[in-house]
């Protein structure tokens, strides 16, 4: 992938401003891990949403808390197999005020390497989205994902 490729971007919207087949899809997920669903087709006739809906948004939509700092973000980097690029992901990280919690970085393969992270943000300073913007722009990096948010 080259460095060109458009880059992922990430909002914070009001709930108002977003479409009622994503907050559904929201919902289903809580069901699901809740347990108050055991199945997907369970949480999506609950929520009233068809399971084609639910599978194209799922990945795409997570509640956001409004207070970022003091959370724990879990995120996956698909990064160039370059010496230096992981230490200017956690010298980035650090720089924003994060405190690293978990990290696996996989065996490259055609020279690409895969990193999972999970990083405190810290309450007095943190400032998660300009993080997960800054690390988007390092070179060497294809894309950011984030998995979920604690």
């Amino acid at each position: 992938m080259e460095n060109s490729q458009k880059r992922q971007k990430y909002y914070v919207v009001r709930e108002k401003a977003v479409p009622e087949v994503l907050i559904l899809v929201v919902e289903a997920k809580r069901l699901l891990d809740s347990g108050r669903a055991e199945t997907v087709q369970e949480a999506t006739d609950m929520v009233g949403i068809s399971r084609s809906s639910f599978y194209k948004y799922k990945d795409d939509i997570f509640p956001f808390h409004a207070e970022t700092k003091g959370k724990t973000i879990t995120f996956i980097i698909q990064m160039d197999d370059k010496p230096g690029i992981l230490s200017d992901v956690l010298t980035t990280i650090a720089h924003f005020h994060g405190n690293i919690l978990t990290i696996h970085q996989s065996i490259p393969i055609n020279g690409v390497a895969m990193l999972t992270l999970s990083v405190d943000i810290l309450p007095a300073s943190g400032d998660a989205a300009s993080m997960v913007e800054d690390i988007e722009q390092r070179p060497g990096i294809h894309y950011l994902k984030i998995l979920g948010s604690e």
